[in-house]
């Protein structure tokens, strides 16, 4: 293989081109041709301002622009707070550095038109500044309600944001961002939406039975053997004792002896006659207390699930109007934020009457922010159709991209599901372990919000956010189930239940009803 040699011929003429194999594409045709300076000097000195942009500093001696327009360039950028926004962000300080130089190549086209150098270079100066202030001002504005820009400032989509910027919709933005702020507890319900991975915490709501062995005490028959000496039983040998019964044979012939059975008498009372050795064990049997283990199930927590896409349905009916409203949209504006944050998908469901269902897909880009906006500036009205929304949701986590997707409904609960549907969400909790968190925006739990819903966040003083009309007195958690238990869908009612057209045909009386 033939390795080819690099031709060395142009080397000296291409080497002060070289920051242009370092600098963006974007910076080329900027950095080749200008007004300003000369064109070696020009190309290492934008590199040595963009790269004094990315550490964040200003500097005045980089080589360009020539001197003393340099200080005042550096001075423009401090006063205007670019280093800052610019720290880190490449894609940015490209744009800056492409304004920079469309500015000042408008110095000698303001000379033309009779300004001296120094007013001309003052005009291009306060221009940039003016136009990066503003730019400046709506990064912050994007920074706090998004927690970064992205690309919403690039120069192809800087009008289309100014302008969402100044619409009453952003208006409704900036106070959701307000409001979430008194809400921490929104913001933790939103970011433990999702299943694609396992936290170390414990999830009560979420239990599952774990067999165990479990010691305890119970009632046990203990056998003992209990040895009971000089009870006939097993020979053991021979001893000395009283014994008469069981002593040897020959100790029996001294008694046959006429001076040999004093002998015998004499070892009788010492007891140290000559006998057999007997011993017997009897088996006893007693009941005690003794520990034992016996298998059991326990009820364990699991852990705790997160991250992943997540679905949102938001009741645009008529009764969210007012404090209701502010805080669903808060709702919407904190799922659009974690979902940017953490790189998650997200998708909004909004519904009010039959048929009134809008989807937006929710993210941080300037398409997105406009149908955001859109959703903020409106007014809710109509009615609640709750069955709609969950099942395009249902349809929507059948897909691939969704499937590890937890729901999340805000809604005053002044609604029901059918029964068909409501099947199909606890077939959807059994099989794919959907979970549903609910956002309670009303005075009290409805019957329709605790069927599907397997947790509920109850927002009690959510009138204080809108016309600040205080809560009505009465409302206690649970309300329907401590005074309306049959009113529940329990597997047990529904069997009980008749359906709507068995109820019709007994009315009518029709025959077998």
């Amino acid at each position: 293989m033939v390795e080819l040699q690099t031709s060395l011929l142009y080397e000296s003429l291409e080497a002060p081109l070289a920051p242009l194999d370092r600098l963006p594409r974007g910076l080329w045709l900027w950095s080749l041709i200008h007004s300003q300076g000369r064109l070696v000097p020009r190309l290492a000195g934008i590199e040595r301002q963009r790269s004094a942009l990315l550490e964040g500093l200003a500097t005045a001696d980089a080589g360009w622009p020539p001197q003393p327009l340099a200080q005042r360039v550096a001075a423009v950028l401090a006063a205007v707070d670019l280093p800052r926004h610019c720290a880190g962000e490449p894609a940015l300080t490209e744009t800056v550095l492409r304004s920079l130089c469309f500015h000042l190549d408008m110095i000698v086209d303001y000379m033309d038109r009779g300004d001296s150098e120094e007013d001309a270079a003052t005009l291009a100066l306060d221009t940039f500044a003016a136009d990066w202030k503003e730019r400046c001002g709506t990064m912050d504005e994007l920074t706090a309600i998004f927690g970064e820009y992205a690309d919403l400032v690039k120069n192809t989509r800087w009008d289309m944001m100014r302008g969402l910027l100044r619409s009453g919709g952003w208006q409704e933005v900036v106070r959701a961002r307000r409001l979430i702020e008194a809400l921490p507890e929104l913001a933790r319900i939103v970011r433990q939406l999702g299943r694609a991975r396992e936290t170390d915490e414990p999830y009560a709501s979420n239990c599952s039975d774990v067999r165990i062995m479990e010691e305890h005490l119970a009632m046990r028959q203990v056998e003992r053997i209990v040895q009971v000496p000089d009870y006939p039983g097993e020979t053991l040998g021979v001893r000395r004792s009283g014994r008469v019964a069981r002593m040897l044979p020959a100790e029996a012939m001294l008694l046959l002896h006429p001076r040999l059975r004093l002998v015998w008498h004499a070892r009788h009372a010492e007891r140290t006659l000559l006998s057999y050795e007997d011993d017997d064990r009897i088996r006893d049997v007693t009941n005690e207390l003794a520990p034992a283990w016996r298998p059991s199930s326990l009820r364990v927590p699991n852990k705790r699930l997160e991250m992943g896409p997540m679905l949102v349905c938001v009741d645009t009916s008529g009764s969210m109007q007012g404090g209701a409203e502010a805080v669903a949209k808060a709702v919407v504006l904190e799922a659009v934020r974690t979902a940017h944050a953490q790189q998650r998908a997200c998708h909004l469901f909004t519904f009010s009457g039959p048929e009134e269902i809008v989807e937006i897909e929710l993210a941080v880009d300037c398409d997105s922010i406009a149908r955001l906006t859109d959703f903020m500036g409106q007014t809710f009205h109509g009615g609640t159709d709750i069955s709609g929304p969950l099942e395009r949701a249902l349809d929507k986590l059948g897909e691939r991209n969704w499937q590890l997707a937890d729901l999340l409904i805000a809604s005053d609960g002044e609604f029901g599901a059918t029964p068909a549907v409501a099947a199909q969400i606890q077939r959807a909790k059994e099989e794919m372990g959907l979970r549903i968190q609910g956002v309670l925006i009303g005075d009290r739990e409805t019957v329709g919000f605790l069927e599907i819903a397997d947790d509920i966040y109850w927002m009690r003083d959510w009138r204080r956010y809108g016309s600040g009309e205080t809560e009505l007195p009465g409302a206690t958690r649970s309300l329907t189930a401590t005074y309306f238990p049959g009113a529940l869908r329990t597997p047990d009612h529904r069997d009980r239940t008749a359906s709507g057209a068995d109820a019709a045909k007994a009315i009518a009386g029709e025959p077998g009803q």
